[in-house]
C-alpha cells in the first residue's frame, strides 16, 4: 500500500505545471481558469488536449467562443460522439434562434431557417466530454456564460431536445488570453483555481510528439507547430495513462484523511481576513472563494504525500484561489479617502498594483506559524 502510495507521489513530481493544475481540479471535482500569451492559445489548447488523452485517458471536445456564440453552439461544442473524441468549433450562423433568458421561451425569427435533422441527432446522440475546453469564454454573451455557470453547477446542460449529464471525471476548463475583459461575476467566483502560462513555461507534451514526429520524418521543420488535424489522426491508438480514474479517486479520499493544526488554521482565516481588509480590494473575497482556499489547502496535502497541511501549502493555495477573483478598486472609492485621504496620493500608491500584487504583499503582511 505504501509503495502504490509512494508511486503515486513521484508520478505528481514529474508533472508539467498545465498537468498539475488539471490533476488538482480533477482531484478536487472542481473547474479552472488558463491564461496565456495571445501566440500561444492555440499551443496550450493543443497541450490541454494532449493532456486529456496521454495523461488520463479522457475525453476532450473544444468549444471556440466568440461575441456571435449562442446557446446551441455551445450545447453542441461540449459533446462528444460515443466512442470518440470530440472537437466542434464554432459555426457562423450555426442558429438563427436568440434566446431572452434560460428561462424564458425563444424568440422566434422573423423568417424560420430551416434545421437539418442532423443538428438536432448530434444533440440527441452526443455525450458530454470528460474536458471541456471553452476558448475566450470571456468574450461569449452573458446568457452563454449562464449556461457555462448551471453546467459547472448542476452538472447537466440542458438544450432544447435533451438533457445531458456530466460524466465522472468531468472538468470545464476555460482557455483566455492575458488581460482581457474578465468573465461574468458569478461564473469567475464559480472557477476553483486560476493559472497563468508563459512561454518559458514550456508545452512538454507537444515538445514530446514533435521530437517523435521528427524521427519519423527528418525533413520535418524544428519551428513548425503540431496541428490539430494530426492530433485528430492519432485519437485511435492506444496510450498508456499516467493517472488512471482509479488514481483520481484514491487521492480524493486521502484528502479525508488530512489534518490541520490549529495554528495553520488561524494562518489561513487571517490570510482571509487580510485579503478583505487590503486597501486596493474592492471585492472578490466571496464566501466560496474561502471553501475553495481551505480545499485547495487539502487537495495539496496528499500531492506531497502528507496527512497535514503545512503554511507553504496554504501559501500556495492563496496563489492560486484568489488572483483571478480579487478586484482592484478604483482610487475615488479607496476607504482612507474617507478620513481625509489625498485622492492624488491614493492614485500614486494603487497605481500598476494587480491581484497578484495583492496576494504576495498579504502573504508578507501575515505571519506564517513556524
Amino acid at each position: 500500500m505504501e509503495d502504490a502510495h509512494d508511486r503515486l507521489v513521484e508520478k505528481v513530481q514529474t508533472l508539467s505545471d498545465l498537468e498539475l493544475a488539471v490533476l488538482i481540479c480533477f482531484i478536487a471535482e472542481q473547474h479552472c481558469i488558463i491564461q496565456t500569451e495571445h501566440n500561444l492559445l492555440k499551443n496550450v489548447e493543443e497541450e490541454l488536449i494532449l493532456i486529456a488523452k496521454g495523461v488520463f485517458g479522457l475525453t476532450w471536445a473544444v468549444l471556440e467562443c466568440n461575441e456571435q456564440t449562442t446557446l446551441d453552439d455551445f450545447g453542441r461544442g461540449i459533446l462528444v460522439q460515443d466512442g470518440t473524441h470530440g472537437y466542434f468549433g464554432n459555426k457562423s450562423g450555426a442558429s438563427n434562434v436568440q434566446f431572452a433568458s434560460l428561462s424564458g421561451s425563444p424568440k422566434r425569427p422573423q423568417h424560420r431557417t430551416p434545421r437539418s435533422p442532423d443538428d438536432l441527432t448530434q444533440l440527441d446522440s452526443g455525450r458530454i466530454a470528460n474536458v471541456v475546453i471553452a476558448k475566450n469564454l470571456n468574450r461569449a454573451s452573458s446568457q452563454v456564460q449562464i449556461q457555462a455557470l448551471e453546467l459547472m453547477r448542476g452538472k447537466r446542460n440542458f438544450t432544447r431536445t435533451a438533457v445531458h449529464a456530466a460524466p465522472r471525471p468531468f472538468l470545464f476548463v476555460t482557455l483566455t488570453e492575458l488581460n482581457t475583459a474578465p468573465l461574468t461575476m458569478h461564473l469567475n467566483n464559480q472557477f476553483f483555481i486560476s493559472h497563468k502560462h508563459y512561454y518559458e513555461d514550456g508545452l512538454p507534451n507537444i515538445e514530446e510528439q514533435h521530437e517523435k514526429a521528427q524521427v519519423l520524418d527528418d525533413d520535418h521543420s524544428a519551428s513548425s507547430v503540431i496541428r490539430t488535424p494530426q492530433l485528430a489522426s492519432g485519437k485511435n491508438v492506444p496510450r498508456t495513462t499516467l493517472f488512471s480514474t482509479d488514481d483520481l479517486t484514491t487521492f480524493t479520499n486521502r484528502m479525508s484523511n488530512v489534518k490541520i493544526s490549529s495554528e495553520v488554521r488561524a494562518y489561513l482565516h487571517n490570510i482571509v481576513v487580510f485579503m478583505r481588509l487590503h486597501r486596493a480590494v474592492a471585492g472578490g473575497i466571496s464566501a466560496l472563494a474561502t471553501r475553495h482556499f481551505t480545499t485547495l489547502a487539502y487537495v495539496l496535502a496528499p500531492l506531497h504525500g502528507l496527512d497535514y497541511i503545512s503554511p507553504s501549502m496554504v501559501a500556495l493555495a492563496a496563489r492560486k484561489i484568489y488572483p483571478h477573483r480579487i478586484v482592484i478598486t478604483a482610487p475615488e472609492n479607496e476607504r482612507s479617502l474617507q478620513w481625509g485621504s489625498s485622492l492624488e496620493a491614493v492614485k500614486a500608491v494603487l497605481d500598476g498594483v494587480t491581484a497578484d500584487d495583492v496576494v504576495e504583499e498579504v502573504l508578507q503582511s501575515v505571519e506564517a506559524p513556524l
